[in-house]
Order: structure tokens, then sequence, then C-alpha cells
């Protein structure tokens, strides 16, 4: 009895450790689906802030690249800001707009 006891106890656990981890994964998946485009032409500092990767003095590097250039005319033009290579770019390409 008391081994059987335990087995039970061992499953509930598992089954509860798979329900947590299923969950954390929907989380995941419905944060990124519902992510708003940021467009880099209008965004704000606080708004350039909230890209992954982004902080505060890349941010105001984007502000200052956008003033003394005027707007990007693709997303690609973000590259040319200092700090924001080919790397940085693919992982913000599909969260960034120019429109």
């Amino acid at each position: 009895m008391k081994g059987n006891a335990k087995a039970i106890w061992i499953f509930v656990l598992v089954l509860l450790s798979l329900n947590t981890f299923a969950m954390a994964q929907s989380a995941d998946s419905s944060k990124s689906s519902s992510a708003v485009l940021v467009n880099i032409n209008t965004a704000n500092q606080a708004e350039l802030e909230k890209l992954p990767g982004i902080g505060p003095s890349l941010a105001k590097r984007i502000l200052e690249f956008r003033q003394k250039n005027g707007n990007f005319k693709t997303t690609a033009d973000l590259v040319a800001v200092s700090g924001i290579g080919e790397r940085k770019f693919e992982q913000l390409k599909n969260m960034i707009t120019v429109k």
C-alpha cells in the first residue's frame, strides 16, 4: 500500500510539472504572436527600449540617427546605426516596421 501511494504521488507531481511547462510554453507563444510592430520612424525612446537587445544608449543612437538622416526608408536601413549589425537586425526584423 505504501508503495502504491508513493507511486501515485510521483505520478501526480509529474502531471503537475508537465501542465506547468505546457502553460509556460503557451504564454510564450501568445506573447510573441500578439506583439505589435514598432515603427522605427515614429517610436520614442521608451518604445524602442521594449525591443529585445535595445537598451537606453542604443535607443538614443537610433533616435539621433533618425533626427540627423531623416526617416528610415526600409527596416534594413537600421543596420546603419552604430551598434546594430546584421545579427541584431535579424532578431528585430519581424518586430519593426517603417510604415
